[in-house]
Order: structure tokens, then sequence, then C-alpha cells
């Protein structure tokens, strides 16, 4: 049976934004700007769907002059910052795009993150995710949070879909913010448990747990109603309840940033599904979107014009 579209039209995502340079087009310049993986998709959502739809973002950040820019970029985007903590002592992480034909690699410094700790507040986490018809979360959320954070991120998401929400999980999976591959992959599966649409990239699942073909990678994640298993340039595979089809990859031009692909991918799949598309144009939206964003520099491009 497909996923019901929710009724509440609020979506939640939550995550880290983080201060982004990326490099500009002279050699040895950089742009500073704020992204991150659920914001980036946070972002997009917004830029995509009808004023009908609230888009909020759930994270922590500090109380210093860069976290009050941040929250200034958030509600500039149209993002809800209702749920957005503030912390004494902290800050938000950086990243630094370094580029190579197109393909992007990162250096982080995150040490001081304030979003490290946006599961912290059990109520707070409860309250954030009231009302909401989606919530939104990636592998690199949970790959981030201290302590018991995660366990508290689970229950929060448990007792959101017991709601009504429907939970749309990324696992972008990044070894380097984890203890170990072991635990990464443990807690990406008892996540993707509590998820309605799961959104995994092949090439990484391959890598991490073996994965012979996208079919492999989409039955793992069966407990899902919907698994979408992006591919690169090559073809899509969708697992809808029992049914498998794949999907051509939308022509790219120019690879100019690879960063955001995923990203924008998901926010162009769930917007296009949420306004009453079936999944094959859903897929092809998101394709579309992902395809325009990589053909800019930076995470974030305007998608309007």
């Amino acid at each position: 049976m497909p996923i019901a579209v929710p009724r509440q039209r609020r979506i939640i995502c939550i995550g880290e934004a983080m201060v982004e340079m990326a490099p500009s087009a002279a050699a040895g310049d950089y742009r500073m700007g704020f992204a991150g993986d659920t914001l980036n998709t946070a972002w997009y959502l917004r830029h995509l769907l009808p004023a009908t739809w609230a888009v909020d973002y759930l994270t922590a950040v500090g109380q210093d002059p860069v976290s009050q820019r941040m929250i200034g970029f958030l509600q500039n985007a149209g993002l809800g910052t209702a749920h957005v903590a503030q912390l004494p002592g902290r800050t938000v992480g950086l990243y630094m795009i370094e580029l190579t034909d197109g393909e992007r690699s990162f250096a982080y410094w995150r040490g001081q993150s304030a979003a490290r700790l946006l599961a912290e507040d059990a109520g707070r986490l409860a309250r954030g995710l009231t009302g909401a018809g989606i919530v939104y979360l990636s592998g690199i959320t949970l790959a981030i949070l201290q302590g018991a954070g995660r366990e508290t991120l689970h229950a929060a998401l448990s007792a959101a879909r017991a709601r009504g929400a429907r939970v749309v999980f990324d696992p972008n999976l990044r070894p380097r913010l984890w203890q170990d591959n072991a635990t990464m992959c443990r807690v990406v599966m008892e996540t993707a448990a509590l998820a309605d649409i799961v959104l995994p990239s092949f090439e990484d699942e391959a890598t991490f747990f073996g994965d012979a073909d996208p079919k492999a990678t989409a039955d793992r994640y069966a407990a899902a109603g919907l698994v979408v298993v992006k591919n690169g340039g090559d073809r899509l595979l969708t697992r809808d309840g029992g049914a498998y089809a794949r999907h051509t990859a939308e022509p790219v031009r120019t690879i100019v940033d690879t960063t955001a692909a995923g990203d924008s991918f998901n926010a162009g799949f769930i917007a296009a599904w949420l306004a009453g598309g079936d999944v094959p144009s859903a897929v092809r939206a998101g394709a579309r979107l992902a395809a325009r964003v990589i053909g800019h520099r930076g995470a974030l491009c305007d998608v309007t014009r």
C-alpha cells in the first residue's frame, strides 16, 4: 500500500547547520555561507513547497555573533527557528570544500558545535516534533550526537510516528564522524527501522554494508514502506512496498560541484511526493533538481529561476 501524504502540513528537519567555506571561481578565494546536509534539504524544500507548508529546522547553536548570523540566515530563508536552541559556551561548526574536477572533499572543524547537544533535552525535542507531518533526518544527525542523544532522538521519532508523522531518513554514511564502522552501521539500521521513507546512496551502502547491487540495498531497508536508492549518474531503484522499479538518471551536462547532490535530490523528491506526485514523477523531480545544483558552486543555489 502506498504511503499516504500526512495531513499535518509541517516539516521538521533535524541536524547540524554549519558555516560553509566554498571555493569561488578565483583560485584561492572562498565564499562564506551556511549549509549542512539536512539544512540543505530544508532550504530547498522551503523554495519548492507552497506557503501552506511550514518548514522548520531543529538544531542547537551558540550565543556568539556567528550563531546569531546563522539564525538570521535561517529566518531569511523562510525556515522556522522556534526550535533552534542557543547554548552558552558553544558555537557552530565549519567546513571547507575542496574541488577536484567537480568532485568535492571536505575539511571540518566542529569540536565546539552546539548541534552535538541538540537531543540533550528530551522535552524540547519532543515539543519540536509535535504537530509535524514529516520528520527528516540523516546519518550525520545521528553521528554528531553525544551521550544518550541517539536514544533520546529514537524515542522522539517513535512518538512522532505514533502521532501520524512520516519519518524520512537519509543514511548519509560518513565514517569519519563515528567511533567505528560497526557502530555506524548498527545505529543507521536501528534508525531506518523507525522510518517510513529511506533515501540511501548505493555507493556508500556498497562500501560499508557490502551490498552487491541497489536491490540488495533496497531489500535491507525493506522495513520502510518506500526506499529510493540513489546511484550517482546510473539508474535509480525504488522499492515501494514489495514492488521494484528502475528510473533513468537526469542527464548532467556540466559538473561544477557535487556538494548537496543527494540533499537536493531528497528535497525535490519529497516536495513532488507531497504535491501528490507518484513515485516515478517524484524521482524525476529529485533528479532534475540535483542536476541543477551540481552545476553550481556550493551547497545552495537559486532554483526559482
